[in-house]
């Protein structure tokens, strides 16, 4: 199975509408998917799958509940489906995940047991039998390092790094690479980089060194996103992928947003590749 997480610290790099099509895009290739958002903020993949009508339940059942042992229930039906990806969808109640999974904690050292709070989205997804059921599984984190992203890496151990190619993109990919070294001596893991993803590439001289230095680190770089703000502004608009996009509210296709798709496409199967490569060295 195919597992990995989409993050970067750096906003506008188009970390969820990288999560949404790579998702779309394997399955199209013909992969079971699931898609889990972990991000709270309203303009999440939830949002963009048009997926969010139980956000602000609070007598839903959610991922939160599942986590801390509290589930409403089975996880089955916390699965919506959209684009022939199965998504998990984000509730509100992730804001504060943190002190519901400390509490759960304290609760658990009461009584003599030991309680980790870091693998409980690792436990969800091996109880619900996720391991056997998917293909793929692509979870988008908020930016921001904290239990979230900590959950989300233990049960992937893989990230994609979407990334503008700009002097403060390159501090945020080398910091990047520093915050998972710092990762893996906190929780104890083994995280890969399967690929860091440059969006709004513009061809500048700048730009082409930065890409050439980031190689020379062994950073794979499978593909290079041009810059497509009106194709990702009419996904968010219309709540959809780029393909769904282009296929249903573009009056013509533009040569350059089908080069996009097939971009995304290359991605998703050189993903898959990768880890497979990985997986029988």
């Amino acid at each position: 199975m195919l597992t990995y997480t989409v993050y970067s610290e750096a906003g506008g790099v188009g970390k969820t509408t990288m999560a949404a099509n790579l998702a779309v895009a394997d399955a199209r290739a013909g992969h079971d998917v699931l898609a889990i958002d972990m991000d709270p903020q309203e303009g999440s993949l939830s949002f963009l799958f048009d997926v969010a009508d139980r956000r602000t339940d609070s007598e839903a059942d959610s991922l939160v509940r599942h986590l801390v042992e509290r589930p409403r229930g089975p996880f089955a039906d916390l699965i919506e489906s959209s684009e022939g990806v199965d998504v998990l969808p984000a509730h509100n109640s992730l804001e504060v995940l943190s002190k519901h999974l400390r509490r759960r904690e304290e609760e658990a050292a009461d009584f003599g047991e030991n309680w980790n709070p870091n693998v409980q989205l690792l436990r969800v997804l091996k109880d619900a039998g996720v391991p056997s059921e998917y293909d793929t599984v692509i979870i988008d984190p908020p930016a921001t390092a904290d239990v979230k992203l900590y959950n989300a890496l233990h049960a992937t151990r893989n990230l994609v790094i979407p990334f503008e190619p700009s002097g403060k993109g390159q501090q945020s990919v080398e910091g990047l690479a520093d915050l998972v070294t710092g990762l893996e001596d906190t929780l104890d893991i083994n995280v890969g980089v399967l690929a860091a993803v440059p969006n709004r590439f513009k061809g500048t001289n700048d730009q082409e060194e930065m890409l050439k230095r980031l190689r020379a680190e062994s950073y794979d770089i499978p593909v290079v996103f041009r810059e497509r703000t009106s194709l990702l502004e009419g996904c968010w608009r219309k709540q959809c992928s780029a393909f769904k996009y282009i296929e249903e509210h573009r009056s013509r296709e533009r040569d350059y947003e089908i080069e996009t798709l097939e971009q995304f496409e290359k991605l998703a199967a050189r993903l898959r590749q990768t880890r497979e490569q990985e997986a029988t060295a």
